[in-house]
Parts: C-alpha cells; sequence; structure tokens
C-alpha cells in the first residue's frame, strides 16, 4: 500500500495515528513518521507491515467483533428488550443495535478498574462532592434510546438525576475502559466515537498490555494525552485536583506480570 493508501484507509476507519499504533503494536513515533512527508525513514519492513495489516482490515471484521449471534434479527436490529433477554449468565454491551459478547475480564483488568475508581471515590468524599463513582458491570443507557446500553468498566456522574435504580440514563461525566485484546478494536473506535457523541467529557483507555493511559478531554483543544505507567495522571473533571499515580497502581501488580 502506497503512503496515499494508508492515509486514505485510516481516514475510512476513523482511525488516528494513537489508535493504529495501539492495533499494530508500532510505536506512536514510527507511525507518525510512516505518515509523515519524510524521505528518511527509519521504518521497517516488519512495523510498515504491521501498520499495513491494521489498516487492510474490513469495517466488518472491526463492527462485528465478539458480536453475538441472535436467531431472528440481525446485527443492527436489536433493542433493550433483546438485552434484557439475555441469559443472565451471559454480559453483552448494545450499540446501536449491534450485541457484543463480554468475556470475563483478567485479575490485572480487574485491578486496575477496582484501583482507579478507588483513588476517584476517595478524592470526591475528602472534598465531599457529591459525583457518583461505579465500576463494572453498571448498565449505561448512553443515548437514551432503545438501541444502546454500555458497561463501561469505570464511571464518573456528577449529575445525579441521570442515577436511577435500572441503569444511568444518559452520558457519564468520565469513564475508563481498560483494554483487553477482545475488546480493544471497539473501545478504541466504537466507543471513542459513541463517547464523544453522546458528552462524555473525559475519556481514558489504559492498556496493560503497552502500559501506558491514552486520555481523551473532549472540551480541550489538545484532546488526547498519552502518558506512561510511570506517571501520574490528572483528572481533567476534577481540574487535575486529582491525580491517578500509575506507577503505584502498577508496583501493586508487578508480580502479575512474571
Amino acid at each position: 500500500m502506497t503512503k496515499r493508501d494508508l492515509e486514505r484507509r485510516k481516514n475510512e476507519l476513523g482511525y488516528t495515528n494513537a489508535i493504529v499504533a495501539v492495533l499494530s503494536g508500532v510505536s506512536l513515533e514510527k507511525v507518525e513518521e510512516i505518515f509523515s512527508d519524510n524521505l528518511a525513514t527509519t521504518i521497517t519492513y516488519e512495523e510498515r507491515n504491521a501498520v499495513e495489516n491494521v489498516l487492510r482490515e474490513r469495517d466488518a471484521d472491526r463492527v462485528c467483533e465478539g458480536s453475538l449471534p441472535y436467531f431472528g434479527k440481525k446485527q443492527g436490529e436489536f433493542t433493550l428488550d433483546d438485552y434484557y433477554a439475555m441469559p443472565e449468565d451471559t454480559r453483552v454491551e448494545l450499540i446501536d443495535g449491534v450485541l457484543y459478547e463480554m468475556l470475563a475480564p483478567t485479575t490485572i483488568h480487574q485491578d486496575f478498574g477496582f484501583q482507579i475508581a478507588h483513588k476517584l471515590q476517595n478524592h470526591i468524599e475528602k472534598n465531599k462532592g457529591k459525583c457518583w463513582v461505579a465500576v463494572a458491570p453498571v448498565d449505561v443507557q448512553l443515548d437514551c434510546d432503545n438501541r444502546t446500553m454500555v458497561e463501561p468498566d469505570v464511571i464518573v456522574v456528577c449529575n445525579r438525576d441521570k442515577i436511577i435504580r435500572r441503569c444511568v440514563y444518559g452520558a457519564p461525566d468520565f469513564i475508563v475502559e481498560v483494554l483487553s485484546p477482545s475488546t480493544k478494536k471497539k473501545d478504541l473506535t466504537i466507543k471513542l466515537n459513541k463517547y464523544t457523541e453522546a458528552g462524555v467529557k473525559e475519556y481514558w483507555l489504559v492498556d496493560p498490555d503497552a502500559k501506558r493511559v491514552m486520555v481523551y478531554r473532549f472540551e480541550e483543544d489538545v484532546v488526547l494525552n498519552i502518558y506512561g505507567f510511570d506517571s501520574k495522571v490528572p483528572v481533567g473533571i476534577f481540574d487535575g485536583k486529582c491525580e491517578i499515580n500509575f506507577a503505584e497502581l502498577y508496583e501493586q501488580i508487578a508480580f502479575l506480570y512474571e
């Protein structure tokens, strides 16, 4: 594929350079070099091939990843009635009428979600705030319609009118998704777009494998910031007065990486 083909395909998929880097395993610096006009490139064949493989993928593969078969309807036609009719031992998300199966999270995945929620809750209690923190599974009727119901890993809701017994009705202020191989594409593309459109203010993607955090703050000029696990990441919805120290979080579960 030529540089023009790569650029066109990236735009068709709605991928940023950061998303391409995460999906391909190639560093962000190298991905940016591939899409630059710099002729003196240091890109290896393996790196370019990894990027091309990501961009060659069909939209159907991306959108239908993890989707459940459901007799009588096609993907895109499902509603909340179908969502609530699923067996109790089956976890799914409904996004624009498409059902996605949710596999059991790993211990690393669970620990990151719990620790982040714990830090957020401590900050809120210390400052006598009214924001509400929850960890999965909790239903979020993101668009307030009957075609989407998601289960983010961690949410913060500061408008308590959105919290009802059945679910969170509307967009949370803050969402964290911990990436896993089975959900990575959905979290980086489909959910990113949905959260942006729904009015989520801040969205974190924690990548345990790459040991980094991608932070989207949709109300700022610089939308995306990327932090390593050696960083203290400020929480934008709390004006940076709350920080999540990922060095501390990682130290607590480093044994799981051995």
